[in-house]
């Protein structure tokens, strides 16, 4: 009798057990609950880390692991469908799209903001001003000293990115030396705060980064999580980025044009800054899955006004242009 009583007991345990179970994993397969994996280009990190914890904020139930690294690396993992979704500075080959659809697998696009690149020196350096040509002579190394520029005693000029394979390399080769090899002055610092610090260090350097690793909202610099999850989820639209005071950021113009340009949000947005270049978001993730949720989110309006924060220009949203002042 004694241990039919176990049994019995041991029996609803194993049902309460297992209905627990059941639950948990239908609520696994849910758009806003469970756990994913993503790998997002590392020069993205600072966008995507704030879409992460304002999703997380929004559901609680909602876990997203994300392996910041170069832009090969996440297309190499989405391709070996290691991962269902990737953040980088392109938009997938059709050879790509068909290798993922023989292997099965739905594929979802979407260019979700425009990034710029900014290039920073030393306070130190009096330079203010590049043109384009003047930046692709630097980067393969035709102009080695800041005197090649204007009168300098600066030395030669080091160049700095964050890593060999960086999609920030790519973007410059492919943009202004159409492919060229890039100078013996170029080196890879391992990482984005590794470039600033370098610059901060040496007056004759030069660094290279997205330009959101170099802005701050000010009404929203001192807000925790929670309250910046509050402000882009409520109905008031967002003030936007401007530029850290931290750092000195040069003005570019093409050769062709008398103004120089800041990558300010406005210069981005219609074109006037001359360095820019696209963010997709990628997804193999099927419909109700969390992958699937989350590149919802990203693309959607709440996902593209935390982009508004982070000083760039999200890919689709409403903008207000307020003039604050004659800084290009």
């Amino acid at each position: 009798m004694y241990f039919k009583k176990i049994s019995i007991a041991l029996g609803c345990f194993l049902a309460l057990f297992m209905s627990s179970c059941l639950k948990y994993e239908k609520k696994a397969n849910s758009s806003t609950t469970g756990t994913m994996t993503m790998v997002c280009d590392d020069t993205f990190r600072n966008i995507m880390e704030q879409e992460i914890d304002v999703f997380e904020y929004q559901y609680p139930d909602a876990h997203v692991l994300a392996r910041y690294a170069t832009q090969g690396e996440a297309l190499d993992s989405l391709l070996s469908l290691n991962t269902r979704t990737v953040v980088i500075a392109r938009d997938l080959t059709k050879q790509e799209r068909d290798f993922l659809k023989g292997k099965r697998r739905n594929v979802k696009s979407s260019k979700i903001a425009v990034d710029a690149v900014a290039l920073i020196v030393n306070e130190k350096n009096p330079c203010s001003m590049l043109t384009t040509k003047e930046v692709g002579d630097i980067l393969s190394g035709s102009s080695r000293y800041w005197n090649d520029l204007e009168p300098s005693d600066l030395g030669e000029i080091s160049v700095v990115f964050d890593d060999k394979s960086s999609s920030l390399v790519q973007f410059m080769r492919d943009s202004l030396l159409h492919g060229g090899d890039l100078g013996p002055n170029v080196y890879a610092q391992g990482s984005i705060p590794a470039v600033v610090e370098t610059v901060s260090k040496n007056a004759n350097a030069i660094g290279i980064l997205g330009v959101t690793w170099i802005t701050t909202d000010m009404e929203t610099a001192e807000m925790t999580s929670d309250e910046l999850a509050q402000s882009v989820l409520s109905d008031e639209p967002v003030q936007g980025a401007t530029l850290s005071q931290d750092v000195k950021v040069l003005k570019l113009r093409r050769p062709d044009e008398v103004t120089a340009y800041k990558p300010y949000q406005q210069n981005i947005f219609d074109g006037t800054y001359p360095l820019y270049r696209p963010i997709y978001m990628i997804t193999t993730g099927v419909s109700g899955s969390l992958a699937s949720g989350f590149y919802t989110f990203v693309t959607g309006d709440i996902g593209q006004k935390i982009i508004m924060n982070t000083g760039i220009m999200p890919a689709r949203t409403r903008i207000q242009v307020v003039q604050l002042g004659n800084d290009e």
